[in-house]
């Protein structure tokens, strides 16, 4: 294994951010679409890996992971990069995996997401959890780093700038304007390196809510948004709830639900807002088939709840069949 990343890193050492023969269509914004060089529309349909920090300390960093979300039907793998855990490794040993990772996808024809996975208030400094802690600083020279590495790297087709920001309660406040800020310094560092990446911008309520990116919009172009709508968000029935929160901005803007999912009651790590069943799926799939968006389900990990896998022969937990066998009989 050791020997794989140091092949794979070497390769994207060497080749830069040139272009090799078997690397994937760039990814650009046109009106409300993903589409590619030769006006191809793109949907994204895939999941959300598990921190490669994670999966490098279990074992599992490797390129049979992406086959098997190959296997799947998968287009495309989001990678959430946890703040405490890029301290932990360092920046330039925890790029040498992701530089692995993504010439493991750039292989098998899945396009990656790059998301800072941080959860909480960035202009109070107020996190959820100890492993979410972050500054603007730091998230800022996050950004910087991934657009001088990988930011014309095509297989690199997003870079997700904030996981889930919180605007109040016990984060502090943080104003839709105040937030705006902090994005639109993001895309401006990420564009100052000359970066195509598309960014992506989620809303308050831990992703979810896009009513006020809907009435003062990021000031940039070329970028999609983001929401996180997990069942428990709202109450069924669903789609009109969901085009009043969220789905309204997809006539307008690409959008991507860089984390969807669902967990059976009586399954390991079932929590609040997550707990559903294969309605929620058929639902959040018809809705997104319906008006073109795209999405990455959470999570291709059996720790990580909703999981999709059990365990790591990648069998299949509840939600995993049915987003499974959704994608394989399109």
């Amino acid at each position: 294994m050791q020997l794989i990343k140091i092949v794979a890193s070497a390769w994207f050492i060497l080749s830069g951010i040139g272009v090799q023969a078997h690397e994937l269509p760039l990814v650009q914004v046109h009106g409300n679409k993903f589409i590619t060089p030769d006006n191809q529309v793109v949907v994204f349909k895939g999941v959300s890996a598990s921190d490669p920090f994670k999966l490098q300390e279990q074992g599992h960093w490797d390129k049979a992971y992406f086959t098997e979300i190959k296997k799947w039907g998968a287009n495309i793998v989001r990678l959430p990069v946890h703040p405490a855990n890029w301290r932990a490794l360092g920046n330039e040993a925890y790029c040498k995996l992701l530089d692995a990772g993504i010439q493991w996808a750039t292989e098998l024809q899945l396009y990656i997401i790059i998301d800072w996975h941080s959860i909480g208030n960035l202009q109070t400094g107020k996190f959820f959890r100890p492993s979410y802690h972050t500054t603007q600083d730091e998230t800022n020279n996050f950004w910087r780093t991934m657009a001088k590495r990988y930011g014309r790297h095509t297989t690199v087709a997003f870079f997700e700038l904030f996981n889930e920001p919180v605007k109040s309660g016990e984060f502090g406040e943080c104003s839709w304007l105040e937030w705006k800020t902090l994005q639109e310094t993001m895309i401006s560092i990420i564009r100052g390196e000359g970066a195509t990446t598309v960014p992506l911008v989620a809303g308050f309520n831990w992703g979810y809510d896009l009513i006020e990116a809907g009435t003062n919009p990021i000031d940039a172009t070329g970028i999609g948004y983001v929401s996180h709508p997990y069942p428990m968000k709202r109450d069924k029935p669903w789609a009109e709830k969901w085009t009043t929160d969220w789905g309204f901005m997809a006539a307008h803007y690409p959008v991507i639900l860089t984390e969807i999912g669902f967990s059976g009651h009586e399954e390991k790590g079932a929590h609040i807002p997550v707990i559903s069943d294969e309605l929620y799926g058929e639902a959040i799939v018809n809705y997104c088939n319906a008006k073109g968006i795209s999405y990455t389900v959470w999570c291709f990990d059996p720790d990580w709840a909703p999981m999709l896998i059990s365990d790591w022969q990648f069998n299949v937990t509840r939600q995993g069949k049915f987003f499974k066998q959704t994608w394989l009989k399109k």
